[in-house]
């Protein structure tokens, strides 16, 4: 077996797990609910688990040290800590329970109807929520609490109120952002009702925000109590974490260990919901994953450090300017999981030579060329395979190692041109600067360098873009203003991510042909990545099919047209309209 073979071995992808599953395998997320799960046991059953009244007094026990008849001792007025820790949870929890029914009901129902219909509801939403949230919550839980009396019930469902606006503002963004999409309208296409499309279809898309809000405001609910009932704004008749916390207070000095028991039960309850809550999104936002332990993780490393050798000596075959084996690209979803984007993809390019990557959107074209250049976004790891640049590993450099290459010797031509474009600075300043990064010109020379590409590429007035905006100028003039840039430096390796998809069709031809004529002279081996087979069929020596993340089929661009082997090819040669027969015109009738 070989050293690929063993490093593949180390991160195959395990059978799918449910959400209940992957929450079991969280080592935060189950210690945290061991703990949550222990404080509401112990509270529900207080009564069976301690023999005394919280609220008896008994002031021959003032102050009495841990024993055995009070395991955690007494405080100033001989009342039992332990019974009152325990009954004391009973209010604290039923306080993070009001506030995350309340706030829940509120904010989520009425963030799905305004996110959903928008109208006059949303703006009346949106209007109530900036209120409620620019209200002092503490200054109204205080003056509730004077006019309506020292209510557990009614303080919490104010509280809850004050917090719903939270849950209503990111239910509402989360719906608006995928009320418009395919599958929303194919589910009205089918007749499903709007409480069917709202709670099944689109609630979900909220659920793991949702969580984290729902567990965050549980844990704050029980801070709240404790701290509304530490100023002495609850009822002192019914035993509670704040109360105890506030006859703490008044005897630090006298017995300061009476202090830690509430304030430990309170951190506690609100770091273990906060966990809880962290833990069940991931569970529930995870797909299909790829479990990567830390030893697996050490072991796949050491199997594509091993590889080198095995690429440098793998044939006696001539080796390309690129050659990539057997990557695979992961996006981590939590610490000890992956996503795969890219599953094992072997593909070369010679010197001189341009290679077509070609697929639907979605296949895994881009992830791809960015792993090349080591440009995966946040999150995205090269898990396995290697990606060698001219004899170096590129899949393990660093990123200083990195920057020594882009720019010199691999360039890079991106699918938006305006978006890739500095708009507080001019044309001629950022292609100058590139360039200047890249090479040990001068300013004058790079400027003088950078004028010549862009006449070279079919400028007209290049001395006006260089000092142009890029507002200012066309996508098509932006577009090849990026391939100047990009062979100013004459690299060695070029990447085009879909270079014309955003220009209209004469514009295509022109920067297509323009393409062509400037790698043919420079000699520059160029990856294109498109998912139109008529520009393989222009500029493309040979071409790569790539499909849901594999390479299906890999041939030189004649055969290809002339005999597709893979049925994905053929799928996409048939979608191809040009030289199809027009469609005949309908008769006209009366």
């Amino acid at each position: 077996m070989t050293s690929l073979t063993v490093a593949n071995a180390v991160v195959a992808p395990k059978k799918r797990r449910n959400a209940f599953q992957r929450f079991l395998r969280e080592p935060l997320g189950i210690s945290a609910s061991i703990v949550l799960l222990l404080i509401i046991a112990v509270s529900l059953f207080a009564p069976v688990l301690v023999p005394y009244d919280p609220n008896q007094t008994s002031l021959d026990q003032a102050f009495a040290p841990p024993s055995a008849e009070h395991l955690l001792g007494a405080d100033g007025v001989g009342r039992d800590v332990l019974a009152r820790l325990l009954y004391g949870g009973q209010a604290s929890l039923l306080s993070g329970l009001i506030v995350l029914v309340v706030s829940s009901v509120l904010g989520v129902t009425t963030g799905l109807l305004a996110g959903y219909f928008g109208g006059w509801f949303d703006t009346i939403g949106e209007w109530i929520s900036n209120l409620l949230m620019s209200l002092p919550g503490i200054i109204i839980l205080m003056a509730s609490a004077a006019a309506l009396g020292r209510s557990i019930w009614i303080s919490m469902t104010i509280f809850g109120i004050l917090v719903s606006p939270g849950f209503f503002r990111m239910t509402r963004a989360n719906v608006r952002a995928v009320r418009n999409d395919a599958y929303v309208d194919a589910a009205r296409v089918f007749g499903l009702g709007t409480g069917r499309i709202l709670f099944r279809h689109i609630l979900i898309v909220v659920r793991g925000p949702l969580l984290i809000q729902i567990t965050g405001a549980v844990g704050l609910a029980v801070v709240i109590q404790a701290g509304l009932d530490f100023l002495g704004l609850g009822d002192s008749s019914i035993p509670s974490w704040g109360v105890m916390l506030a006859d703490a207070f008044r005897t630090i000095y006298t017995a300061p260990l009476l202090v830690l028991w509430p304030g430990l039960m309170i951190g506690l309850t609100a770091g273990a919901s906060s966990l809880i809550g962290n833990a069940l999104r991931d569970a529930l936002e995870e797909g299909n994953t790829t479990r990567v332990s830390p030893a697996a993780a050490a072991k796949s490393r050491r199997a594509r450090a091993a590889a080198t050798a095995h690429v440098a000596a793998d044939t006696g075959a001539e080796r390309g300017i690129l050659d990539v084996r057997d990557l695979r690209v992961g996006y981590q979803t939590t610490r000890m999981h992956s996503v795969e984007v890219v599953h094992g993809v072997s593909l070369s390019i010679r010197e001189g030579e341009v290679l077509g990557l070609v697929g639907e959107s979605g296949s895994g074209k881009t992830q791809t060329s960015l792993a090349i250049l080591g440009l995966l976004s946040p999150g995205g790891i090269v898990t396995d395979g290697s990606i060698v640049f001219d004899g170096q590993r590129l899949d393990t450099n660093s990123p200083a190692d990195m920057r020594k290459l882009l720019g010199r010797r691999i360039a890079y031509i991106p699918q938006e041109p305006m978006t890739n474009l500095d708009p507080m600075f001019t044309i001629g300043s950022q292609l100058v600067e590139r360039l200047r990064a890249n090479t040990r010109m001068s300013k004058n020379e790079a400027r003088d360098t950078v004028r010549t590409m862009l006449d070279r590429v079919g400028i007209v007035d290049s001395k006006k873009v260089m000092v142009s905006y890029p507002h200012q100028i066309s996508g098509g003039m932006a577009q090849r203003a990026l391939i100047a840039g990009a062979l100013s430096a004459k690299p060695d390796l070029l990447i085009a991510d879909e270079p014309s998809t955003a220009l209209d069709v004469t514009v295509q031809a022109e920067v297509l042909d323009l393409l062509r004529e400037l790698q043919r002279e420079t000699g520059t081996a160029m990856l294109l990545v498109t998912h139109n087979f008529g520009v393989v069929a222009d500029i493309c020596d040979r071409v790569a099919v790539m499909q849901q993340g594999e390479i299906v089929e890999e041939a030189s661009v004649s055969d290809v047209f002339a005999n597709p082997q893979h049925p994905y090819t053929r799928a996409l040669l048939a979608a191809n309209l040009e030289d199809r027969p027009s469609r005949p015109e309908r008769e006209v009738t009366a």
